[in-house]
């Protein structure tokens, strides 16, 4: 009992320590893609966006979506810790989509309430006390590591963050799509690859235990079935890419990938490698149909966040539904889409209000002359790359 005990506290400690790495990794990939005067205020984001959100988890959201802290199966603490270094990812996501146009200090308040009551509230209903069971609205989707709990969260409210402050200036010009291109390709890269990594600790650690055969055997499977999806993202990506323009495009490949991870995040415990891989092509074929469709409709996303995370949280989770489903431990397509839906309509509807009440009272979006001077100066009073020219 002890040893089984010691080796899944150690097995949690260890994914935690994957999962915090994509800290970095979101980091680094934003900061990648943005241009070179936001950077430093796109760094600094994703920092703010982990200690706030933390700490609005640890005294906050933690008991709103499990209660008490205990676990009988491995060291309370680190099942704790294991739940909050999930909490920052759902708001990583919005950072790089509202990226070069966002202001910090209403960012944080609303990472405040994000961490301390939509997810924890999202949480409770999917992993935790659920306050709604046995009632019309009881969430009886599958989704381990959170392809609709997690990415489709931080996608909905990314998107009410974009339809109340807009597009960046000079995005859309005389219904013309203005190219902005990344400004560091080498951090993109770097950036995706350690989220590529720290997806192993993020779904391989939600299976829980490691301790027995069955448990080792369903880890492997999960870490397994989460790289295949990963390869199979970004090779579709890359096809698709070159088919349509004669080119491979690595930022588009790189989100390919990290939409396949997304798309097997729901059930990689329960897939067959043929499974996974076709869930991963199709995950990076839809970021290639995604990107230029958000963008027909004006909604500016610098780093895709809405097509790899929104887009694939909800195939993932109805994934589940059409090549995992067992009407004996009640997976079916219908309570995966119920799933997808009740979250949808409640993070975004939530979030679109406390936005637009925060914007009320602090404006969200940074100003034109802001803008073009480049949020590091005016957020920050520290630019990444001073020996650079800004670009206007």
């Amino acid at each position: 009992m002890d040893t089984a005990y010691v080796i899944d506290t150690l097995f949690t400690l260890f994914s935690i320590t994957l999962i915090i790495l994509m800290v970095p990794g979101f980091a680094m990939l934003e900061a990648g893609l943005v241009r070179t005067k936001n950077v430093s205020s796109v760094l600094t984001v994703n920092i703010m966006i982990y200690a706030v959100a933390s700490m609005a988890f640890i005294l906050i959201g933690y008991s709103l979506a499990f209660g008490e802290l205990q676990s009988a199966t491995m060291s309370k603490w680190a099942f704790f810790m294991f739940q909050m270094a999930f909490v920052g990812k759902a708001i990583n996501i919005m950072s790089g989509g509202v990226g070069e146009r966002a202001k910090l200090l209403p960012l944080a308040l609303f990472t405040l309430i994000m961490g301390g009551i939509i997810y924890p509230l999202v949480v409770n209903i999917s992993w935790g006390m659920d306050w709604i069971k046995d009632t019309v609205f009881d969430l009886n989707m599958v989704d381990l590591a959170g392809s609709t709990v997690i990415h489709s969260t931080g996608g909905w409210a990314l998107l009410a963050a974009i339809l109340v402050i807009g597009s960046r200036k000079g995005r859309y010009v005389n219904n013309q799509i203005r190219v902005i291109p990344a400004s560091n390709i080498p951090l993109v890269v770097l950036g995706a690859m350690l989220l590529w990594i720290g997806w192993f600790g993020f779904n391989g650690g939600s299976v829980g235990s490691i301790s027995t055969k069955e448990g080792a055997d369903s880890v492997a499977l999960t870490i397994f079935n989460t790289n295949i999806a990963g390869l199979a993202g970004a090779i579709s990506a890359g096809i698709v890419t070159y088919t349509r323009y004669k080119l491979f495009d690595i930022t588009m490949i790189l989100n390919g990938a990290l939409g396949g991870l997304v798309a097997i995040t729901a059930g990689p415990h329960l897939y067959t490698l043929y499974d996974s891989l076709l869930i991963g092509l199709i995950g990076g074929v839809l970021v290639m149909v995604a990107v230029p469709l958000f963008d027909r409709f004006r909604i500016d996303d610098p780093v895709g966040a809405l097509s790899v995370h929104l887009i694939n949280g909800i195939w993932g989770t109805l994934a589940v539904g059409i090549f995992a489903a067992n009407a004996a431990e009640g997976i079916t397509f219908f309570n995966q889409l119920k799933g997808v839906v009740e979250i949808a309509v409640f993070v975004f509807t939530v979030s679109f209000a406390v936005i637009y009440a925060i914007n009320k009272v602090i404006a969200f979006r940074a100003t034109d002359e802001e803008q073009q001077q480049g949020l590091d100066v005016s957020e920050c009073g520290l630019e990444a790359y001073p020996e650079f020219k800004r670009a206007i």
